[in-house]
């Protein structure tokens, strides 16, 4: 009997989106493939795992954007955490992928193999469990994450006031996908002629709040999700656009995506955190793209608590890495001259190298 699911793996189907794809191609004036931005990495891994990407080099270029957390993570952001991580007292947690991020002082990694106490986490829930049982340390988690996982950072700070426990604090670096997208279509710099929305970062904030990307700025969206029929099908919605559509905002994930969002997760969201400016690798700071914690919550920030500041740095590798220009789509992972030579998974010399949703790693 037939699987839910069956139908995101149908061959068939797949062959009949790509024939549309190739169709719709051919009704856009010019040969050369259309620029396309898939803005969340985790995309970015499902085109090259797929082929997706190598099979319809010849109709459309996929660029990756700035939807990888940790890879937008601004150099001076890092090295203040850096720094901070060797204090006195301190227990730093995080999760996995920032360990390896390299800063001008090294990288978390070789912080911890200096004796800083940094400990990887999969869970909020972890970080409550390490506070517990570590009541004469200060336990500082990073929150990092867009939309997606803000929710659990809210959540955890909440729960550490109705636990009292006083040694728990909150190092933000959360952002918010809305305000890095407006920046980066209205600069005036990108050719991009749709973007491919990431569906997870949708479903906690409702597709309305990207309408602006169609009304204000002409570019045509789809919400999509993380099968590949569902990259093919937002294709073939962007080129339907690209080729003589009024450009719309279009939500190609409805059964997981809604129009307003997670009511549930938004407003934890707002309950713990307010937009405040943040610094973002590639792109330098952007007004109200970050998450800052509300003063009623004030106890439990760290940047507050410690007075950890963002440091100003500047790395001798930065002026050969590409990794800002790769997320704002301006170049590709190979157009970098230390990719797969000075910079491979073991021994990365960038953010987009290091993080399992990096364009680079994906590439690679």
């Amino acid at each position: 009997m037939p699987g839910a699911f069956d139908r995101f793996t149908d061959p068939g189907l797949a062959g009949r989106i790509i024939g549309r794809i190739r169709e719709l191609h051919r009704k856009i004036p010019g040969s050369n493939p259309v620029p396309l931005m898939e803005v969340c990495g985790t995309h970015s891994h499902l085109l090259g795992k797929s082929g997706i990407r190598d099979l319809l080099a010849d109709v459309v270029e996929y660029r990756s954007g700035p939807g990888c957390p940790v890879c937008v993570t601004a150099l001076n952001d890092l090295d203040a955490l850096i720094d901070f991580s060797l204090r006195e007292n301190i227990i730093l947690v995080i999760f996995g992928d920032l360990l390896k991020v390299p800063g001008t002082r090294g990288s978390l990694q070789e912080q911890k193999a200096r004796g800083a106490r940094i400990k990887l986490v999969y869970s909020i829930l972890d970080v409550l469990e390490l506070a517990r049982q570590n009541r004469n340390a200060e336990v500082v988690f990073v929150g990092a994450g867009f939309e997606t996982t803000a929710p659990g950072t809210a959540l955890l700070i909440k729960e550490a006031r109705a636990a009292a426990l006083k040694n728990l604090s909150v190092f933000s670096l959360h952002k918010l996908m809305p305000p890095v997208l407006r920046q980066l279509l209205g600069s005036g710099r990108s050719d991009i002629r749709g973007l491919i929305l990431p569906g997870h970062v949708a479903a906690v904030t409702g597709r309305r709040v990207f309408d602006f990307i169609a009304s204000e700025l002409g570019c045509p969206a789809v919400v999509a999700g993380f099968e590949p029929l569902d990259v093919l099908h937002a294709t073939a919605l962007l080129l339907e656009m690209a080729a003589g559509r009024s450009p719309a905002v279009i939500n190609g994930y409805p059964r997981v995506v809604s129009e307003t969002g997670n009511t549930a997760a938004l407003a934890a969201i707002n309950g713990v955190f307010t937009p405040v400016e943040a610094n973002w690798r590639g792109f330098g700071c952007i007004e109200g793209s970050g998450l800052g914690i509300k003063e009623e919550y004030s106890e439990f920030d760290a940047s507050r608590r410690f007075g950890i500041t963002p440091l100003d740095s500047a790395a001798p590798w930065q002026s050969k890495c590409r990794c800002s220009e790769i997320l704002r789509g301006e170049l590709a992972p190979r157009d970098c001259p230390l990719f797969g030579t000075g910079c491979t998974p073991d021994h990365p010399q960038g953010a987009c190298m290091v993080s399992g949703e990096g364009a680079c790693s994906s590439y690679f």
